[in-house]
């Protein structure tokens, strides 16, 4: 018990170098996503307006797609923590490995399903008639590249899991850079127009994944692991990401029903409101990178069957989180003056913004306890917890979100719902997190 002070600093300090090691990587990684999308619209933007709104219509659909599959992703970088954890890497990448097979599965069935489908679901979004053609033909083309998109989320997964989240920001830079290249030269230089920005993400996308399998496969073949599909793995590896599925499909939930609030309190309120949700998702990208820390470095403490150094690590982890939302908050309240002009020249528009950013300022250290419990729960494979959670969560928060219109109190008050929301997930999460209950230590969680 003596010693106890001595090696406190020691552990935390050893604790604070693997966390920034890891998370300041997945930041980058994760900020470059956004920066295809922004790219593509720039350069879009100057074919003409209909072409603009029919990659919108577009995008929007494709991130749906894609964002449901996202479990690919954390349900792989857990089961492949906890193998390293246990000093199996050729499991570890044997795990993977099944993860990306599960992908590429996923992937050839939603592409082919968009393919016929694509001017239906683009009339479901309310396409004009000028941006309807725009939309379908960039949708069909870049449903060729969904199998590419979902290989990029299962093989992040499996070097996050190996504790790499460096050789994903690599990846992710070099693919905006590819992506902007070719966008530029076969939408101007070839006169493809939008079908030329469509392929050039395709080509960047199948580019991606070429490298994280090239990757892969290497550590496959220096470790002994076998890189034909295993049915029983894959299985299981869909097994494990179906509760992570319901909790992401709740969540989507949540963020359409504030939209469609939104849009119900008129059109300066949504306008504010889509501002506000972009800033928010941003902020989001700091918060989740040390969640993603937590996924990697908790599988991987629970895998070498040290429960100790598991909470230890959630304990510090969480203290990151208030201060990462304490400083973030701080932020986005001093920089309103500078914030609110650089989106809106509105009027209207400013003054529903300025009182919701406050109101998402003073939840980000709220914010920062969820994220990175978040990733903990994820890390310790606890996805069926998550799942229940997350709906509990979706149950308080549509009442209180639809009851807005009605009691007044406009785009701030929906954002203090969304607050309301943040506070029952940290709730959920933190009653969790003391039971113990997720620290199930082994190579497989049981």
């Amino acid at each position: 018990m003596t010693q106890a002070p001595a090696r406190e600093p020691s552990t935390a300090r050893r604790h604070d170098r693997e966390i920034l090691a890891l998370a300041v990587p997945a930041f980058g990684a994760l900020v470059a996503e956004p920066l295809f999308l922004l790219a593509d619209s720039a350069i879009v933007g100057h074919l003409g307006t209909p072409q603009l709104a029919g990659l919108g219509i577009a995008a929007a659909l494709l991130t749906t797609a894609v964002s449901v599959f996202v479990f690919l992703a954390y349900a792989t970088t857990a089961a492949v923590a906890r193998r390293v954890g246990a000093g199996d890497l050729q499991a570890a990448i044997r795990q993977g490995m099944d993860g990306i097979w599960l992908a590429l599965i996923l992937g050839a069935v939603v592409g082919v399903s968009v393919l016929p489908t694509a001017p239906a679901l683009v009339d479901l979004f309310g396409a004009s008639p000028t941006a309807a053609p725009h939309a379908t033909t960039y949708l069909r083309i870049s449903a060729l590249g969904i199998p590419a998109m979902l290989v990029v989320l299962a093989a992040t997964g499996v070097l996050r899991g190996l504790q790499d989240t460096r050789t994903p920001l690599y990846v992710a830079i070099g693919g905006f850079a590819a992506n902007a290249g070719l966008n530029l030269g076969l939408v101007y230089g070839a006169g493809l127009g939008i079908a030329g920005s469509a392929w050039g993400t395709v080509l960047a996308q199948w580019a991606m994944a070429a490298v994280y399998l090239a990757v892969v496969v290497r550590g496959a073949r220096r470790h002994g692991a076998s890189l034909r599909p295993d049915a029983a793995g894959i299985r299981a590896c869909a097994q494990a990401g179906v509760p992570l599925l319901v909790r992401t499909l709740s969540l989507r939930a949540v963020l359409m029903i504030a939209t469609a609030v939104a849009a119900r309190l008129g059109d300066t309120e949504i306008a504010a409101h889509q501002i506000v949700l972009t800033l928010w998702s941003f902020l989001a990208f700091a918060l989740d990178a040390i969640a993603i820390a937590g996924q990697t470095i908790i599988g991987r403490y629970l895998g070498a069957e040290d429960a100790a150094g598991a909470r230890a690590a959630c304990r510090r982890m969480v203290q990151w989180g208030i201060a990462s939302g304490v400083v973030l908050g701080a932020l986005v309240a001093a920089a309103l003056p500078v914030l609110t002009p650089l989106f809106t020249s509105d009027p209207a528009v400013r003054d529903a913004l300025i009182p919701a950013l406050l109101v998402v300022a003073v939840g980000q250290p709220i914010a920062g306890i969820v994220f990175v419990l978040d990733g903990v729960l994820m890390g310790a494979g606890d996805g069926p917890y998550l799942a229940w959670a997350m709906l509990l969560v979706l149950a308080v928060f549509a009442p209180a979100a639809l009851l807005v219109p009605t009691v007044g109190g406009g785009l701030t008050a929906l954002w203090w719902a969304m607050n309301l929301m943040m506070v029952v997930r940290m709730a959920t999460l933190w009653i969790r997190a003391r039971s113990g209950r997720w620290l199930v230590t082994g190579a497989v969680r049981a």
